[in-house]
């Protein structure tokens, strides 16, 4: 059996990323947007179809995912920060709590949005990973952009006849 099959593209030319890090925990966040910015370089994507917007934290995250995403001017969205356990339960209502604003967006959207917080058990683990999560994120945002477009129902002359 031969299926057809949509392969990875992680050709970023002429898409629009929008970008939005939790400033809480900055360093770590500063850390995956400087290695997300240079993979999406990398991927083809002119600095010019790439935003970049700052929250408090990550629980802010989410209403400026949906505000950014009812534009209609980004093929996909990566957030960005960390969340590093304490010694209370306010840990895992933020992970928690974020992680799902981010899947609600995507989902009631239509827009992939790639989740790059990092959720550590302390900070040496949060600075170990920052660079990979920013890369992974850029590299996941592009494939998931280019999948949408080639999931996109083509239109026929049939459909065309119809819009006029």
């Amino acid at each position: 059996m031969s299926p057809y099959t949509i392969s990875p593209d992680l050709n970023g030319e002429g898409l629009h990323i929008g970008i939005v890090r939790a400033r809480f925990n900055e360093e770590i966040g500063l850390a995956e947007l400087d290695a997300c910015l240079g993979e999406l370089e990398a991927l083809g994507l002119d600095e010019r179809d790439i935003m970049v917007v700052s929250v408090p934290g990550a629980l802010e995250l989410g209403l400026t995912l949906a505000q950014m995403a009812q534009t209609g001017e980004f093929d996909a969205l990566i957030a960005l920060g960390a969340v590093i356990r304490g010694e209370t339960y306010h840990f895992e209502v933020v992970s928690n709590e974020s992680a799902s604003a981010m899947s609600q967006v995507a989902l009631e959207l239509g827009i992939p949005v790639i989740n790059g917080v990092l959720t550590t058990e302390d900070e040496a683990q949060a600075h170990e990973r920052a660079a990979g999560k920013g890369r992974d994120c850029a590299q996941a945002a592009v494939e998931m952009a280019n999948l949408m477009v080639a999931l996109e129902p083509e239109q026929s002359d049939e459909d065309d006849d119809e819009q006029d």
